[in-house]
């Protein structure tokens, strides 16, 4: 993988949202088409002999790369959304953050026990939605759930990893 193709185009914002916080803004590897192969690419090899079903998207980056290898997967997708922005009956979930509870749902027929379901998003940080997204994906009793992100940050003292059960197998592609 070229990983220094991927850091050069991902952009950095200091003290975004708040001061002390350096943002990584994907958007701008999503606007390189060769970033995007890169990334789909990568994500293909990591995944083409798990049986992948589903792959869930979580809201709303998690929805760019989740669409493209779904294509490349044969595999269908799910969006993982904030309470109201889905049409049918839902199931959610609720999780702590930082300043409150947050809140996530999925269609109640989007997946199955026969699904092998992949969940992505753009960052690994503290993992706190990911966490809530795999405990609502397991409310379905798939057969297999997997985690992959893009980007995992490491060196401002997240250990986001740490806190999935030890039977999700959780991938990134670039550590920071």
């Amino acid at each position: 993988m070229n990983n220094q193709l991927l850091l050069d185009h991902l952009r950095c914002i200091p003290d975004w949202p708040i001061k002390g916080v350096n943002f990584r803004d994907v958007t701008t590897l999503f606007k390189s088409a060769e970033c995007v192969k890169e990334i789909a690419n990568e994500m293909f090899e990591l995944y083409k002999d798990k049986g992948i079903t589903k792959i869930v998207g979580i809201e709303s980056r998690g929805f760019v790369m989740s669409s493209a290898l779904a294509v490349k997967l044969d595999a269908g997708i799910v969006l993982c959304r904030k309470p109201g922005k889905l049409p049918c009956d839902t199931v959610q979930q609720s999780y702590a953050k930082e300043y409150g509870i947050d809140t996530i749902e999925i269609h109640k027929d989007a997946i199955t026990p026969d699904d092998v379901v992949l969940l992505h998003d753009d960052l690994l940080a503290t993992g706190g939605t990911m966490k809530a997204a795999c405990d609502l994906v397991r409310k379905f009793n798939p057969k297999r759930i997997y985690c992959n992100f893009l980007i995992e940050l490491i060196n401002e003292g997240f250990e986001g990893r740490n806190i999935f059960d030890k039977d999700i197998e959780v991938t990134t592609l670039i550590q920071i």
